[in-house]
């Protein structure tokens, strides 16, 4: 459920104030227990806000970074998430942050609840690689599913996909969803009336107890 909705007039001011309050909350996940655990999405839409987050001061060597979900392509492939966090976000400050691919299904899977999950959305109403039509849609937004990782084949997504599921997702400490653009916003209104999860995924999301904050940017 949307707790909160953070609405900026740039998107440039929307990377910004995501990144501060990303970092408060690592900082005081650190404070609390000496490590954090951050999960970013990929995609064009953070780019900016990697950047930001990468030149804040946080003893980034006691953050664990990883994805929401992935394509299973190379790491040298530009389609690949891993390869964009790696060039972006561990990068300046950030760089001693440990990163756990989400290739790498054991170690991501071993993980613990996150403290901090940034998520995006589609113009189809996907988030994570909740796809409309995935071949594992119905497991992976199913909130008493034992899997943490499943693989996700479905007609929008291009390549076969990895995603961590909605029970992962609704563990989260600090739950974010960052979309940018009048069509995304027009989607996010469809999303949160009713109708079915399957048609629009990102109402898993949007329906679950777990309080979200929006950040949104024309």
């Amino acid at each position: 459920m949307i707790e909160a909705e953070r609405i900026f007039s740039a998107r440039e001011a929307l990377a910004e104030s995501l990144a501060h309050d990303v970092a408060e909350e690592l900082m005081r996940a650190i404070e609390a227990k000496g490590k954090a655990t951050l999960a970013v999405s990929g995609g064009t839409t953070p780019k900016t806000f990697f950047a930001k987050l990468s030149q804040i001061d946080l003893p980034w060597h006691r953050v664990t970074v990883t994805l929401v979900d992935e394509r299973q392509v190379p790491e040298t492939s530009e389609r690949s998430n891993a390869k964009l966090v790696r060039e972006t976000l561990l990068v300046d400050r950030a760089a001693s942050a440990k990163f756990v691919p989400l290739i790498d299904t054991d170690a991501a899977a071993a993980l613990p609840p996150f403290d901090v999950t940034v998520l995006g959305m589609g113009a189809d109403g996907h988030t994570a690689s909740f796809f409309p039509g995935g071949d594992r849609l119905a497991e992976a937004m199913n909130s008493n599913t034992q899997a943490r990782i499943i693989e996700m084949t479905a007609p929008g997504a291009g390549e076969p996909r990895l995603t961590f599921t909605l029970p992962v997702l609704e563990a989260t400490g600090r739950l974010k969803l960052h979309i940018e653009g009048a069509e995304k916003k027009d989607v996010l209104a469809r999303a949160l009336a009713d109708g079915p999860t399957a048609e629009l995924p990102v109402r898993a999301v949007l329906r679950s107890q777990t309080p979200m904050t929006l950040y949104w940017a024309p």
